[in-house]
C-alpha cells in the first residue's frame, strides 16, 4: 500500500525549478450502479508492463517539457477506498504538466497490460476498458 500525500510531498521535494506539479491519484471505487466493492486483483506481466508503463513515461518526457515525471501503480488485492495509482508530472510551465500526467494516466488506462478483477457483493468481473477511455487515448496520436 502507498499513502499519495507521501508520493507527491516525495516527488515535490525533488523538483526544484518547476513552475507547476500536477498529481492524479486514483483510489478503487466503493460501489458500482449494481453492487458494493470488496476489492479489485489487479494481475501484470513482469517485465512486460514496467516497460510498457516506462517507454510511456519516455514519450511523454520527449513530448513536454517536464521536469519531472513519476508513477506509481499497484499489483495484487486491492480493498475498496485505497490508492491504486499515483501519477505526477512537473514543468515550468502548468499545461505541459497537465497535460503530460493525463497522457500518462490514458495509457495506463487503455495500453498497459494489467488484467482487473473487481470483487463486489454480488460475485466477481473482469474489467476492460471502457469505450470513453480509447476515445481519450486517441487524442494522443
Amino acid at each position: 500500500m502507498f499513502h499519495p500525500g507521501d508520493e507527491l510531498s516525495a516527488f515535490e521535494a525533488d523538483m526544484d525549478g518547476a513552475g507547476g506539479v500536477v498529481s492524479f491519484s486514483g483510489y478503487v471505487r466503493p460501489n458500482t450502479k449494481e453492487s458494493n466493492v470488496i476489492a479489485l486483483e489487479l494481475q501484470a506481466y513482469s517485465p512486460l508492463t514496467e516497460n510498457g508503463i516506462q517507454a510511456a513515461l519516455d514519450r511523454a518526457m520527449k513530448r513536454w517539457p517536464l521536469t519531472g515525471l513519476r508513477v506509481r501503480h499497484r499489483i495484487g488485492r486491492i480493498l475498496s477506498g485505497e490508492a491504486i495509482v499515483f501519477v505526477a508530472a512537473a514543468s515550468k510551465r502548468r499545461r505541459a504538466a497537465f497535460e503530460a500526467a493525463d497522457f500518462v494516466m490514458d495509457y495506463l488506462k487503455t495500453e498497459a497490460v494489467f488484467w482487473k478483477k473487481e470483487i463486489t457483493s454480488d460475485g466477481a468481473n473482469w474489467i476492460e476498458p471502457r469505450r470513453e477511455d480509447y476515445e481519450d487515448q486517441k487524442r494522443w496520436t
